[in-house]
C-alpha cells in the first residue's frame, strides 16, 4: 500500500486554462458552480431508449462509436459542464475471467460467484487491454468536445471505475445483495482470499483508469456503490487500505479523483482519508453537514435527491437552491444528484436544474 509520503507526492496540479469543472475538483475559484448528473445518459432520455431498441447495454458499452454517441447526446442536450463516459462498473470482470450478464428486471448476474481462495487465484490481471473499447470511446468524446464552448469554457470528460469493495461484492454475491453475507464472510475469514482479491482488483482498475486518462479523461470517478453496507470499523479495516491505494495510484496519473458512495454519511471522515480530491455526497445528509464531516482541503459533489426531479418545478427549484445555499459559494462544490437519474425522470426538469444552477447567485 502507498505510504503518506507517496500520497503527498502524487498531488494533482491545476493547469492554466482548465475547465471550471476541473478547477472545482481541485478547489480552485470558479465563476459559477459546475453541474453534471450521475447517469445523465440513460433510460429517462428518449434518444437513449431509441438506441436501446437495437443494442443491449453491453453492446453499447463495448462499441466505442455508440458509447460516444450516447455520452455526447446527453451532455449536449442537458447543457452540463462534464460528460461521463457511458460504461458499466462490471466491465473489468470479463478480462478477469468472470462472465456476467444483465437480466431484465434483476440487474447484473455473475454466472459463477467467487467464494473460495482457488477462485480468487484463478482471476486474471493481465488482460486489461481488452477494455480498450472504453478508451476509444473517450477519445471520440474528447475529440468532439475539444476547444471552448459558447461560454468560453471547455467541457470536462469523466472516466470511471468501481471501487474494490463494490466490485468484490458483485463478484462474491453474484449480483446485488441486501445483506452481503458471503462478502462479509470472506472479509471476516482472516484468510488470503480477501486481500488477494483486493490486490487483483487494484491491478486491473489502475490499468483501466490509465487507459481512460491516456485517452483524454480529465477526471476519474470511483464508485463505491455498496460501501454503505459496512460499519465504519469494517470499512476502515477491510476496505480503506485498498481504496486508498487505488485513489492515490489514479491521482498519480495527473488527474483529480472523485470518490462516491451511497448511504455513507457516517463514513465521510474515513473516506476522506483516501486522499480523493472530491467526495460525492448522497441526499441523506445536508450538504453543509457533509462538508463539515469531510473537513477542509477536499471538495464535495452533490447532493440533490434524484427523485426530487419528479417534483413540481417550484418544489424542485427550492431544493436546488437549498443545496447551493448549503455550499455557500465555497470553492470545491460540484452540483450533482445524490445518486443516479432514474427511469421516467422528466427530461425537461433535468434541463431546468442545469439552468437554475448556472443562474444561481448568493
Amino acid at each position: 500500500m502507498l505510504n503518506a509520503n507517496a500520497q503527498a507526492a502524487s498531488a494533482v496540479e491545476v493547469e492554466s486554462g482548465s475547465s471550471r469543472f476541473i478547477r472545482a475538483c481541485l478547489r480552485q475559484p470558479v465563476d459559477r458552480t459546475p453541474v453534471w448528473f450521475l447517469r445523465q445518459a440513460g433510460r429517462y432520455m428518449p434518444e437513449y431508449m431509441a438506441v436501446r431498441k437495437h443494442h443491449s447495454l453491453l453492446d453499447i458499452c463495448r462499441t466505442p462509436e455508440i458509447a460516444a454517441e450516447v455520452t455526447i447526446t446527453a451532455a449536449e442536450r442537458l447543457g452540463v459542464d462534464a460528460a461521463i463516459i457511458f460504461a458499466d462498473l462490471l466491465l473489468p470482470f470479463t478480462p478477469m475471467g468472470l462472465d456476467f450478464e444483465f437480466v431484465a428486471g434483476e440487474g447484473p448476474q455473475v454466472h459463477t460467484p467467487v467464494r473460495s481462495l482457488e477462485q480468487v487465484e484463478a482471476l486474471r490481471t493481465d488482460r486489461a487491454d481488452e477494455l480498450g473499447y472504453v478508451a476509444r470511446a473517450i477519445e471520440k468524446v474528447s475529440a468532439h468536445f475539444a476547444g471552448p464552448r459558447a461560454d468560453g469554457d471547455t467541457l470536462g470528460i469523466i472516466g470511471f471505475c468501481g471501487a474494490p469493495f463494490t466490485l468484490a461484492s458483485y463478484m462474491i454475491e453474484g449480483g446485488s445483495s441486501r445483506n452481503y453475507i458471503d462478502t462479509k464472510k470472506m472479509m471476516y475469514s482472516g484468510g488470503r482470499a480477501w486481500p488477494l482479491l483486493m490486490e487483483k482488483l487494484i491491478t486491473v482498475l489502475v490499468a483501466f483508469a490509465t487507459q481512460q486518462v491516456e485517452a483524454g479523461a480529465d477526471v476519474i470517478q470511483i464508485f463505491d456503490s455498496w460501501a454503505g453496507a459496512l460499519s465504519v470499523t469494517d470499512y476502515r479495516e477491510y476496505c480503506l487500505p485498498a481504496t486508498t491505494e487505488l485513489v492515490q495510484r489514479v491521482r498519480a496519473l495527473g488527474v483529480p479523483v472523485i470518490y462516491f458512495g451511497v448511504d455513507t454519511a457516517s463514513m465521510l471522515p474515513a473516506m476522506r482519508e483516501t486522499g480523493a480530491d472530491v467526495l460525492g455526497l448522497d441526499w441523506r445528509i445536508p450538504l453543509s453537514e457533509g462538508w463539515k464531516a469531510v473537513g477542509p482541503g477536499c471538495g464535495v459533489q452533490g447532493n440533490l435527491d434524484p427523485i426530487t426531479l419528479f417534483a413540481p418545478q417550484d418544489v424542485l427549484k427550492a431544493r436546488v437552491d437549498e443545496v447551493l445555499r448549503e455550499a455557500a459559494g465555497r470553492s470545491g462544490h460540484i452540483f450533482n444528484l445524490g445518486h443516479g437519474i432514474v427511469p421516467g425522470t422528466p427530461v425537461e426538469n433535468v434541463i431546468e436544474v442545469v439552468k437554475w444552477v448556472k443562474e444561481f447567485a448568493l
